[in-house]
């Protein structure tokens, strides 16, 4: 599960799913996925891996 961090719920819906589209419909589009696409990336950076890795010995 991701960590969501002050300033993260302009890029949320209340359902926990991203915005692809700006909220201000003025806002460029191509800026807009890009700051999506580094948040996201955010996101990969805090979460913790879903398998536990078992070493065999």
């Amino acid at each position: 599960m991701s960590i969501l961090r002050p300033g993260d719920e302009k890029f949320h819906y209340s359902d926990g799913s991203h915005k692809w589209i700006p909220p201000d419909p003025e806002y460029d589009q191509e800026i807009w996925d890009e700051q999506v696409r580094q948040h996201k990336q955010g996101h990969l950076k805090n979460e913790r891996p879903k398998v536990r890795v078992q070493r065999l010995v």
